[in-house]
Parts: C-alpha cells; structure tokens; sequence
C-alpha cells in the first residue's frame, strides 16, 4: 500500500470552554498577557464543544479532505477518548494503519480556554512508549507533536525517509522544540518544509529580535528547504534562501483560532505536493487557515478541495508579494 502523506504526532480529546467572566491583563509584569478569573469560586461558561485535536490528526483529516491518500501513527488508550479519535480518522478518509491502541493507557487531553478569538490551552500528554511500526512508502511524511519519550522514534524515522526518499513537513511540538537542536537538529536539515509561529522561531533559534527577515534567515540556517514563518493575524513569510515573501490572511469574521497554524501547514503542504510553486502554497496555506478560523476547534471549519480552488480563483489578486521588510 503507498500513501500521499504519513502524518506522525499525537492526539487529543479537546474541550473547548467558552468563558464570559474572565478578563485579560497585561500589565502584571514581564512575559505575555494573562488570563484572569475569580480564585475559589463558581465561574459559569457560555458553551461546550468536545472535538478531535492535535497538529498531526488536524493535518491528516486536512490533507484527505483536500484530496489525498493519508495515513497517522499515534498511540492511544482504549479509552472513550482514544475510540473517537479512531473514529474520527476512519471516518474522516484517513487510513488508521498504524493507530496503536494500548490498554490501561489514557489518550491525551486538553482543556480549550476561550475569551474572544483567543485561547489558552492547558494540555496533557501522556508519556509513552513509542515505537514506530514499519512505514509502507508515502511521498511525504509530517511530523509535528509529541509527548515525552518522543525520541526513541527518531533512529526509525530518519532512516525511513532516507530509504523511503520521502519529502518531509517539520512541525515541532514544544517537547521536541525545548529538547534543543542536538535531539532535533537532524529532522530540520532533513525537512523539505519548516513550519514555525514567530514565536516558535524565537525559541528555537535564540533570537529575540522581531525582525522577521532575521528570524527568516535564522530559521533557515537550521537546513530545511523552506522556512515558514507564521504570525497570526499579521500574516505569513516564506524564505528559501533566495527570496523572501509575504501575505497577509484572508480577511473574514475570526470566531476561533484554534488549529489556525495546523490549517496553514495543511494548505501550504498541500499545494506543494500538487506539485505548485511556494507563492501558491502560501496562497492555499492562507485560504486554509481562513476557512478554520470561521468555526470553533481545528477541524471543524476545514475546507475540501473544489472549495479551495473555487475561492482561490475568485480572488486572483489575493496573492503573496515580495518581502522587503
């Protein structure tokens, strides 16, 4: 059996809580804004979604609806929760293959804090023992996040996609960014495509600087092909070590903003393995992510692919421009 992608992560039951009596801060000292609600009390919520989550499972169920053929390795409990993720990828066109189902072990599990269009996240990744089953071919392989002990799968892997001579998306999850560039280093230079927040590219280059042409070159230098910075609302940049671009989002009503940047990994992974230029994956990564944000949860607003190339072909002058910042 040959697949289009591989993806390879972890995943999540989410429970999105839609909170109304909470108030951001952000002038309680250094580092970022902070969620604030009543200590020891009662706090009701507007709403509650209980959906599918995780970088990896949002990229597989991506990637089938925009056409493809994919597969997902992850570990799950033979839980409540570990059953709706099986589902929900033999449901969502994604081959279940190497879901590796373990008794007595939780699946994993997040809480979804929303005010607004943003949210915080509280996340629980159980440490396993991973091992990765042997891999039928694929064109490409995506690896995004896991929990601890996720580098006993790394010897496997590497000589994979050396021997499967498949192309591969690199999306960290921040145990394989804090393990440093020592345990990670080998899959950035191996990586056909790096996909990164700007904050993401601070942490794992050290720069502190907000120059995104900076940030760029310094993510570039770690060796994949293609450097994708990512910045919410701002917009997107790509280098490849001879140009840089820019695009700004499609600009429709935002609800939430979960698996934003996992949208854009999908559309912008997507339209490369179409065999299109970087200026149009940057344009199918957008569209994505547009699409996403318009629903609550990562799954939910996914777009298939007629609706793509329809929006993509009504707006000819949504397009990415060179970068000169």
């Amino acid at each position: 059996m040959k697949f289009d992608i591989i993806s390879i992560g972890d995943a999540t039951e989410d429970v999105f809580l839609q909170l109304s009596e909470a108030k951001v801060h952000c002038n309680l000292g250094p580092g970022p804004c902070k969620l604030c609600m009543d200590w020891a009390t009662k706090i009701p919520i507007k709403r509650v979604d209980k959906l599918i989550g995780g970088n990896s499972s949002n990229l597989a169920l991506g990637m089938a609806k925009l056409g493809f053929k994919p597969a997902f390795y992850l570990e799950v409990g033979q839980d409540d929760q570990g059953d709706k993720i099986f589902n929900a990828m033999k449901d969502g066109g994604v081959s279940t293959k190497y879901i590796i189902r373990k008794k007595g072990v939780m699946t994993n599990y997040s809480v979804v804090l929303n005010l607004g269009p943003e949210r915080t996240i509280l996340i629980y990744h159980v440490k396993r023992k991973y091992k990765l089953p042997k891999f039928d071919n694929a064109e490409w392989a995506y690896y995004s996040s896991m929990g601890e002990g996720f580098q006993v799968i790394h010897k496997d892997l590497l000589a994979y996609l050396k021997k499967s001579k498949a192309q591969l998306g690199f999306n960290p999850g921040t145990h394989q960014m804090r393990s440093g560039v020592k345990v990670i280093g080998e899959f950035y230079k191996r990586s056909k495509v790096l996909l990164l927040n700007k904050e993401e590219v601070q942490l794992v280059t050290g720069k502190k600087t907000n120059n995104i042409r900076e940030l760029l070159k310094a993510e570039k230098k770690l060796g994949p092909e293609i450097a994708v910075l990512t910045d919410g609302p701002a917009g997107s940049y790509v280098y490849d070590g001879k140009n840089f671009w820019f695009q700004d989002i499609f600009d429709v009503p935002v609800i939430e903003r979960t698996g934003c940047g996992d949208a854009y990994s999908t559309g912008f992974m997507a339209a490369l393995m179409y065999g299109l230029d970087i200026e149009e994956a940057m344009r199918w990564g957008t569209m994505s992510a547009a699409y996403v944000i318009q629903k609550i949860g990562p799954q939910q607003g996914q777009t298939n692919l007629a609706t793509m190339k329809r929006m993509l072909k009504k707006n000819p002058d949504f397009h990415p421009v060179p970068y000169k910042g």
